[in-house]
């Protein structure tokens, strides 16, 4: 009964494609919007349009304190020690972007330093640090992943010196679905004097983030994974480490003073937010926050769990498949599938599927490094978010099943 409500909360829930009932399975892409994160947004489009931080009329104050009181609510969700560790972005790619240019610009790197990137990050994680590798004359150490997909943790110990300045890894990788050893990674790397941002794109969704506890210097995710609305995002920073960093864009409301000769910078988190913000998207974040709350309700959990353990049988026992991601520790891993199928391109079961009414992701998930480490020009992928249900999973397989026997 649970899961029936809060799936009335998501309208798309109840469309149709083909004449077939949606079932969106592509959820570590975008998630979809329930009604409160809509009707928050309509309310700000509505009622408070007003440009942020600058005027004293009640409509821009008032969008101001929405704008602002996100900010701490997002502080409080991720564990965070104060709200100005917290700077709104577009999403997790303008994140990594925004602190990979402020590095570059604050000193940060010199020619010959590394900086250590797990080979099952998404391309975002990996291209930004490779722009700056190009103009600062750095080298970047990859991290390797197991057969099984699990990051070799016991590698960093090889790869780390004196010259490792970061180290970028995901929370949860968007293809593999596992959970990576956060914590470890941070001491190890900690211990060497080596930076942790943490992708935090689906870790967000799928996990109970402490920020503290984990231990990382940055945090990025984006909104829309965790159905707020697009083009909303955070970056997170140690409030130390923030103050030390030069604006990432110059303009209006970044500033503390301008003239002809010099121009300060406004304390953070507002040197990193320059121009006209989000003013209808950012507040959007306060009822995802809530939706995600009420998603991890033991009852939906369990059904997730029933799902994990379903869909690990049905992938697993079917010879013609390979899954990609697929530990010991089924606690490690979240419900997200990526796979390959023997003699079938993964593009032409998608579209079947998608004939069916199930939508799926194919190709290389932006992580093409990842598909070269395991010898594929594309997967597979499904990836379930809470309000997605043990009868969708078993619907999936069925159809997956047929699908099959059509192209081979």
């Amino acid at each position: 009964m649970k899961i029936d409500t809060v799936r009335s909360d998501f309208p798309q829930l109840r469309e149709t494609v083909y004449g077939k009932p949606l079932v969106y399975l592509d959820n570590a892409a975008t998630s979809l919007r329930p009604l409160s994160v809509v009707r928050e947004w309509e309310d700000m489009s509505l009622k408070y349009n007003s440009n942020l931080h600058r005027a004293v009329h009640k409509t821009a104050v008032d969008a101001t304190e929405r704008y602002e009181s996100t900010r701490a609510a997002v502080a409080a969700f991720v564990g965070a020690e104060f709200p100005e560790e917290i700077v709104f972005t577009s999403g997790t790619t303008q994140s990594i972007n925004l602190l990979a240019s402020c590095l570059e610009g604050s000193g940060f790197f010199s020619s010959g330093d590394e900086i250590l990137v797990a080979e099952s990050e998404h391309h975002s994680n990996i291209v930004p640090w490779q722009l700056v590798s190009m103009r600062k004359g750095l080298k970047i150490k990859v991290i390797p992943v197991n057969s099984h997909g699990e990051i070799l943790v016991e590698t960093l110990s090889e790869l780390l010196t004196p010259r490792t300045k970061l180290c970028c890894i995901a929370h949860i990788s968007n293809v593999l679905g596992i959970v990576n050893p956060i914590r470890e990674i941070v001491d190890i790397c900690h211990a060497n004097g080596t930076l942790v941002l943490v992708d935090g794109a689906q870790g967000i969704v799928h996990a109970d983030v402490n920020i503290r506890e984990a231990g990382c210097d940055f945090y990025a995710f984006s909104g829309h994974k965790i159905y707020a609305a697009p083009g909303t995002g955070v970056l997170y920073g140690k409030k130390a480490l923030l103050e030390n960093l030069p604006p990432y864009m110059g303009g209006g409301e970044m500033i503390e003073s301008v003239s002809w000769e010099k121009t300060t910078f406004a304390p953070v988190p507002g040197r990193f937010e320059a121009g006209t913000q989000n003013i209808s998207g950012t507040p959007t974040l306060v009822p995802a926050i809530q939706t995600c709350k009420i998603l991890r309700d033991r009852e939906i959990a369990k059904e997730q769990e029933d799902i994990k353990a379903f869909m690990a049988k049905s992938l697993t026992s079917n010879p013609d498949i390979t899954l990609y991601g697929n530990p010991e520790d089924p606690a490690k891993k979240i419900p997200l599938y990526s796979f390959s199928v023997a003699g079938v391109h993964h593009e032409d079961l998608a579209l079947i599927l998608d004939k069916m009414g199930i939508a799926v992701r194919s190709g290389q998930m932006c992580a093409e490094p990842l598909m070269n480490r395991f010898g594929v020009t594309g997967m597979l992928r499904a990836s379930f978010a809470p309000y997605n249900t043990l009868k969708e999973a078993e619907y999936f397989i069925e159809s997956l099943n047929k699908a099959i026997k059509m192209l081979k």
